[in-house]
């Protein structure tokens, strides 16, 4: 998808309330809680329609009165408008509904935990968080609410991804967007979200170098920084958790392996065809081709960057989720346009090994115990997920905003197509296909050239046959609360100021000092205990998967 994978924010998670909420969620898990969040609203239905398997419930559902619902999303960049634009527009008067969007971090959250009233529907970024593994507390099983509510739920619904996201009492109560499967990565229709890119004068006027050994890419970043001084000679993903595009993604890029050589945990961030490249890095900071401001940018800062041009080469992730800067750029400034070219490759002769989604996806959604209107609830996430709601998200409405041509491929009408293009914003503001993406899937999003901004179509071409999925390194952290747990937050921040610091260091000796106080690092906090945890959830995750 898309969707660290702004979206850009798949590495969310809860580590600044993660204590306090774990006492508080295990504390609400008998009757007679202090919030409502144990008070299950299984209402009846009788006067409003008799559920059909073969017939989405909302369309039988006979309610006059409009559905208000609360839905809040654990993230402050989420767009809150509802009704306002072609997409939620549609929505509202299809299923009669009105969404108050709440927004926030992770300590807002915590709060509905603490004492809060809670939200009808809850969006949250990390499956592997208290806040998912504890779902039985304050959430409604999807089965239990497509049984009584909306049979029709299942024919929409993945049920590899109903299966993934099974409990251990056997109830599924998340259900996430861009959930991939094998069968979808094999049908080519999953593009890459990650690319090394260029623009395009600066490619030509070097005479379209090749960057792909640790020589070539410091020698072509030392040309840009002579002929190209206003521009930035290297630029990547804001750091934050995995390190931004330098971390996993680098490491994807250049094909690290995912497991060593017994099926087992590989610690990447070791490599030494990776720390090759990471040494490369540090030699071209000290060149002065990565910007100090670099460590330091917001993913608003980085953004702002990206749509003005500033950088000359980029690693980055998320590419669909940084298109409409992207197209800004592209649009105004044709010849000038971000290109993806091979860039840095592996040392060793490893072929990439891109990620994109998973089965676990990305945003996963929940209808919470003490929700308005189940009914209503379950019913919307059927809609979403349906033909329907699908190509709505992705496309809008049949006739108004797209047509279908006589081979069965999409495509937006030309106003539509044109304000895509060069009016990016206004697009997003007044039609929002593309950005309403809860249960998203990619494969609408093969049905048409449209279904992403011209920007990032040659950097997808450019990524196909680069993808594999890293479904057997899904959810193996430890669980939250555990000594291992907490070892592992400990070491994921030291890696995180390490990284940094390796690529910042002023020589060679206090670059491998500080790689070898890393280790020594892992040595002393349970790192092989981490690892033990690790190999039994990869098993557990090959067992899921059917593979030996």
């Amino acid at each position: 998808m898309f969707v660290n994978k702004a979206f850009g924010k798949k590495g969310l998670t809860l580590i600044p309330v993660l204590m306090a909420f774990v006492l508080i969620v295990s504390g609400c898990g008998g009757s007679g809680g202090k919030t409502d969040s144990k008070k299950e609203n299984w209402i009846s239905i009788e006067d409003r329609y008799t559920p059909d398997p073969e017939k989405p419930a909302w369309q039988l559902d006979k309610k006059k009165e409009p559905t208000e619902l609360t839905w809040y999303v654990n993230a402050d960049w989420w767009n809150t408008d509802f009704g306002k634009d072609v997409v939620t527009k549609k929505i509202k008067e299809d299923l009669n509904i009105n969404i108050k969007f709440i927004t926030g971090d992770d300590t807002k959250l915590n709060t509905f935990f603490a004492g809060g009233k809670m939200p009808d529907l809850i969006t949250t970024f990390d499956s592997n968080s208290p806040v998912v593994q504890k779902a039985a507390t304050w959430a409604l099983p999807l089965n239990d609410l497509a049984e009584k509510y909306d049979p029709y739920f299942n024919k929409v619904a993945a049920q590899d991804t109903l299966n993934w996201f099974q409990l251990k009492d056997g109830k599924t109560y998340g259900y996430p967007n861009y959930s991939n499967t094998q069968k979808d990565y094999d049908s080519g229709n999953i593009p890459a979200k990650t690319a090394f890119v260029i623009r395009k004068d600066v490619y030509e006027a070097l005479g379209k170098p090749s960057m792909g050994t640790p020589e070539e890419f410091r020698a072509v970043l030392a040309d840009i920084k002579k002929k190209f001084p206003a521009l930035i000679p290297l630029g990547f993903n804001s750091i934050g958790e995995g390190t931004g595009s330098l971390g996993d993604v680098l490491q994807d890029f250049i094909g690290v392996p995912l497991e060593d050589e017994n099926g087992g945990f590989y610690n990447r961030n070791l490599d030494k065809d990776y720390l090759t490249w990471v040494k490369a890095l540090n030699t071209v900071y000290r060149d002065g081709a990565i910007s100090d401001d670099s460590f330091a940018d917001d993913g608003t800062a980085f953004e702002e960057k990206v749509k003005a041009g500033k950088y000359a080469t980029m690693m980055l992730d998320g590419t669909p989720q940084q298109g409409g800067n992207l197209q800004s750029f592209y649009s105004n400034n044709k010849g000038k346009e971000y290109i993806a070219i091979d860039g840095p490759q592996s040392t060793v002769g490893h072929a990439p090994t891109l990620n994109q989604s998973g089965i676990t996806g990305w945003m996963i959604s929940f209808i919470t115990k003490g929700n308005a209107d189940p009914a209503k609830s379950i019913q919307l996430f059927t809609y979403l997920l349906s033909e329907e709601g699908q190509m709505l998200m992705n496309y809008g409405i049949e006739g108004e905003t797209y047509q279908v041509n006589a081979d069965g491929t999409v495509e937006f009408l030309p106003a539509v197509k044109d304000l895509q293009m060069n009016n990016p914003d206004t697009f997003k503001k007044d039609y929002r296909m593309g950005e309403f993406m809860f249960f998203g899937h990619d494969r609408h999003k093969a049905l048409s050239g449209d279904a992403f901004p011209d920007a990032i179509k040659q950097m997808q071409e450019w990524g196909k046959g680069k993808l594999t999925p890293h479904f057997i390194l899904e959810n193996i952290n430890p669980d939250q609360g555990t000594p291992e747990a907490r070892s592992l937050a400990a070491i994921n921040t030291k890696w995180n100021t390490t990284l940094v610091s390796m690529i910042r260091s002023k020589d060679d000796a206090t670059f491998d000092s500080l790689l070898n106080e890393y280790k020594k690092f892992l040595g002393d906090n349970n790192w092989d205990k981490i690892v033990e945890v690790r190999n039994e959830k990869m098993k557990a995750n090959k067992e899921k998967l059917g593979l030996k």
